[in-house]
């Protein structure tokens, strides 16, 4: 194994590619001036070289790349051992004022491509300082949760997700900000700061959605929202209410049922009024919570075939597989493009544990007076 000298770093991929092609510019130069004769015509040619180097490549490259066209400009511009004309000492000179400018061009975009991934950097860090690791177990689910980055753009995103276990059982949120970059994970963080106070306090799910509702107007603009879906598991009861979200897909032996709510319902920041859908779980049931960008991902205009192909992705081994194998599945589907960041959370109902009764009714209506 080769081991580096001291002080010297291997390039840069963008440094290697503007050398390249700084060098194929000043190779055809060179090869048209001597096809051209002792006439220095082209000499001028050679000022762009640097400035295609600075393109990609660190300042110390351009130098590099200036120093040799200023050479071969000299040793064109000689030809017999003078200065051949007036106009190929101007050439020279072009050639060594834009090695100048180009390197100056190069520091400036080297501390721009610096800051920039600095701050993209911090952005990531709040976004996972907002979003909490999920799982393993919540209550009586095991859980999991996965964030999907896009690659199609560097913007972060706003999807979110959170499982608590409360006094009413155990409640898990997924939603997603209209919006990219910092301000979205700011409304997000608002969510999810008023999802983990409200939802030990809340006896019904609607009501935490008023909760959320307003901490959402009070915090965007007219045209902003957040489209939210909120689960509630107590006692084998799955409740669900949903505020223009991709409604989740319950996966159960071997068939994959999509929960559509009772009627629809506008996003979190216009004012939802919501229905509550009530199902009876089985055990060995898995529930997937996913935000929209999963169900935008497509290859060649085709959407990835989620309800198709769900059970035989998801329902095998812990949770945290199913995840990983769906994630796998959907980067080799899109070929690694993905236009959105997507939030996922598969939970699965593994049955009672203990002979204690505990109640068979959603706690909104466990909360609600007897008529």
């Amino acid at each position: 194994m080769r081991i580096p000298r001291p002080g010297r770093r291997p390039l840069s991929s963008g440094s290697r590619a503007g050398l390249g092609a700084a060098f194929v510019l000043v190779a055809l130069v060179c090869v048209v001036e001597l096809a051209d004769g002792t006439d220095a015509n082209y000499v001028g040619l050679l000022a762009a070289a640097p400035f295609l180097a600075a393109a990609f490549a660190a300042w110390p490259v351009v130098l590099s790349v200036g120093v040799l066209a200023s050479v071969l400009g000299i040793v064109f511009a000689m030809g017999t051992g003078v200065f051949a004309s007036q106009t190929a000492v101007i050439n020279v000179l072009g050639i060594i004022a834009s090695t100048g400018v180009a390197a100056g061009v190069a520091t400036i975009r080297e501390r721009q491509t610096v800051r920039i991934a600095e701050l993209t950097r911090l952005a990531s860090v709040a976004q996972q300082a907002v979003l909490r690791p999920l799982g393993p177990q919540i209550g009586m689910l095991p859980v999991a949760g996965r964030y999907i980055s896009a690659t199609a753009a560097a913007d972060i995103g706003g999807d979110l997700y959170e499982a608590l276990d409360t006094p009413y059982g155990a409640r898990i949120i997924i939603g997603d900000v209209r919006g990219k970059g910092l301000d979205a994970v700011r409304l997000a963080s608002i969510v999810l700061g008023s999802y983990r106070h409200v939802a030990y306090e809340r006896a019904d799910l609607r009501a935490i959605v008023s909760d959320l509702d307003r901490a959402v107007a009070r915090s965007v603009g007219d045209e902003d929202f957040v489209t939210a879906a909120l689960v509630e598991e107590r006692g084998g009861t799955l409740t669900i209410v949903n505020c223009g979200h991709p409604p989740p897909l319950l996966l159960r032996r071997g068939q994959v049922i999509t929960l559509d709510p009772p009627s629809p319902a506008p996003p979190l920041g216009f004012m939802p009024v919501v229905k509550p859908r009530v199902e009876r779980l089985e055990p060995g049931d898995r529930l997937l919570l996913f935000t929209d960008g999963l169900g935008e991902a497509r290859r060649d205009g085709e959407f990835f075939p989620t309800a198709e192909r769900a059970w035989r992705l998801l329902g095998h081994g812990t949770v945290g597989d199913g995840l990983a194998s769906l994630e796998s599945a959907l980067v080799e589907w899109v070929r690694g493009q993905l236009d959105d960041d997507i939030a996922l959370v598969l939970l699965e109902y593994v049955g009672p544990q203990s002979t204690t009764p505990v109640p068979q009714v959603p706690s909104w209506e466990v909360e609600a007076p007897a008529l």
